[in-house]
């Protein structure tokens, strides 16, 4: 008979008690904090501030051309508690490395979210533990089960079958750390774990093509190799799915790019230090580098091309990442792996922050068919956490090893603030939302529209597009509209707006309203207003989790020639 699962408060109750016991026998600190030692106490991942922690890759570096190697690292110097069992600890201790609880707090995430959404995990080699080592890391935390009988998980080979490749311990390692994130950010969501024969990149992207083919609209895959020529051959083969979030580890040696973390139809993922502090947010972070061949890649490709969303000028090609999480093994995660392992484990690595990006894109939503949502975040920067501190080596320019203010090559755009950045038209998970909010689809796919409605780079308040709602020419009344359901946890709907109007408000005006279809009653999100040169401003009405609204976006022209007047709209949100 199992270990029941312990309650969040017994556990939150016990780790104080451990805590305080351990200050007063040893000195050492609470789970995540910079000072803790190498050697750690339960709930103690040590930081590179004060020793550099002892850390193995779970996978060899590949040998032979087209062959990847999985982007884990396991510490060797965490000692966990003695009350570790198989299944759990007791009430009075908790495992070393960040727990679900740590990573949603850090993340700013719902709890208990993925409902509806399977995520896909893509890596070779067989884990004959997956399974119940799954268990044991959800009933650790008190997570909903996730077995083959209940529906949750399923294991399959790159063809869909259930004959399964070789056992690997280290890519067993990688399986139990890239379903332990995923259970930690979404454990609502279905697993699919697909493994692929060998690490060879051919096997793998047929794994992915599998994984796209049974459903999944999320895929993580946490391993990399040299870049090469073909690589452009290999994303048109494997990469290319349009409504799928596919996120890939950005590697862990440091300065310089892998494949494919380069596919240009991915979202790369770069790899932080997580600590907590005592700002607002409660948590900081900085590049994850511990030494010249330890830490979080980063570069500029030298054969895929640059996506149209990314816009640094540093790299002419493809750069790498887009937005990054938690990878430094000195603030790592914990994780349960038995397969030639010894159960309770500190992993770290890129392969911990790819599995938890795809995970937030569960959370926020399903893709837009049409879209690569990699250019999602890119739409929405104010939505994610910059990280501006540290570096992974030397380059020119340096902004594609060093962070800094904005974009930057190791920690891409930032990490999750929510769930916004990572949702079509930037909202948030949990309803029926906005399709195509921020209009990057370059059509109005979502929208009613009546009179002259267009889309165009022009009108771009932030991407590639912007909806155009009248003309330079003289018109009447346009307008879109769309109807939506406020997610949980949302409180508004916000747009931004820039009105070219020389006439008069008399005459000429940009207008919204919202209707909460509900409680049948209509609210002025944005009063008629005609000025001419005022530039991009923001809009913003309240909504009720659960409600059912429609928004329209108005333009007016009184059709006098002379004075035509037209507006753009612009990344609407819900929030």
């Amino acid at each position: 008979m199992g270990i029941p699962p312990i309650s969040r408060a017994a556990k939150r109750t016990a780790l104080t008690g451990l805590v305080a016991l351990s200050f007063a026998t040893t000195g050492l600190t609470a789970a995540g904090s910079a000072q803790a030692q190498p050697t750690a106490s339960a709930g103690t991942p040590a930081s590179a501030a004060s020793a550099q922690p002892h850390i193995k890759r779970l996978c060899s570096e590949p040998t032979r051309h087209r062959m990847m190697a999985c982007n884990a690292l396991a510490r060797t110097d965490v000692v966990q508690p003695h009350a570790l069992t198989v299944n759990a600890v007791s009430p009075l201790a908790v495992p070393s490395g960040f727990g679900p609880t740590d990573l949603i707090s850090a993340y700013n995430l719902p709890a208990n979210g993925g409902a509806g959404a399977t995520v896909a995990i893509v890596d070779a080699q067989d884990d004959p533990n997956a399974e119940s080592d799954l268990a044991a890391y959800r009933t650790q935390y008190g997570l909903p089960a996730c077995t083959t009988s209940n529906g949750c998980f399923s294991k399959i080979n790159q063809t869909g079958g259930t004959t399964y490749p070789a056992a690997d311990a280290g890519w067993a390692g990688e399986i139990s750390l890239d379903l332990d994130m995923v259970s930690a950010i979404a454990p609502n969501a279905h697993i699919l774990l697909v493994e692929a024969t060998t690490a060879n990149m051919s096997d793998l992207g047929t794994a992915v093509n599998t994984a796209v083919s049974k459903g999944a609209k999320y895929v993580s895959n946490s391993y990399g190799g040299s870049e090469d020529a073909s690589d452009l051959t290999a994303d048109n083969q494997y990469f290319k799915h349009p409504g799928v979030a596919i996120t890939v580890s950005a590697g862990d040696s440091a300065y310089g790019a892998e494949y494919p973390a380069a596919s240009q139809y991915v979202t790369s993922v770069g790899g932080t230090a997580l600590k907590r502090d005592s700002s607002a947010r409660g948590w900081s972070e900085s590049v994850w580098h511990t030494n010249a061949t330890e830490g979080t890649g980063s570069g500029c490709s030298a054969y895929d091309p640059k996506p149209s969303w990314q816009t640094d000028s540093g790299c002419s090609k493809r750069t790498i990442s887009d937005v990054s999480a938690v990878a430094d093994p000195a603030t790592g995660v914990a994780v349960y792996d038995s397969y030639q392992a010894t159960g309770w484990n500190v992993y770290g690595g890129t392969s911990a922050s790819s599995p938890i990006i795809a995970g937030v894109y569960a959370l926020a939503g399903t893709p837009a068919p049409a879209d690569y949502p990699s250019k999602y975040p890119y739409a929405h920067t104010s939505a994610l956490n910059d990280v501006t501190t540290g570096n992974n080596g030397s380059c020119s320019p340096s902004y594609l090893c060093t962070a800094g203010t904005g974009y930057d090559g190791p920690t891409g755009l930032g990490t999750p603030n929510g769930t916004t950045a990572f949702a079509t038209g930037g909202s948030t998970g949990g309803g029926t939302t906005l399709t195509n909010g921020t209009l990057e689809a370059g059509t109005l796919s979502g929208w009613t529209s009546t009179g002259a409605t267009s889309v165009s780079a022009a009108a771009a308040h932030s991407g590639s597009y912007g909806a155009v709602l009248g003309s330079s020419s003289p018109t009447t009344t346009s307008s879109i509209a769309q109807t939506f359901t406020a997610p949980t946890g949302s409180t508004k709907v916000s747009f931004a707006y820039n009105v070219t109007c020389p006439d008069t408000v008399t005459y000429d005006w940009a207008t919204a309203t919202l209707k909460d279809n509900t409680t049948a009653t209509t609210t002025t999100v944005l009063a008629k207003t005609c000025t001419n040169g005022a530039g991009w401003k923001t809009a913003t009405g309240s909504v009720t989790a659960g409600h059912s609204y429609t928004l329209t976006l108005t333009s007016q022209d009184d059709n006098y020639a002379g004075d035509a007047t037209y507006t753009y709209y612009d990344d609407v949100t819900v929030s």
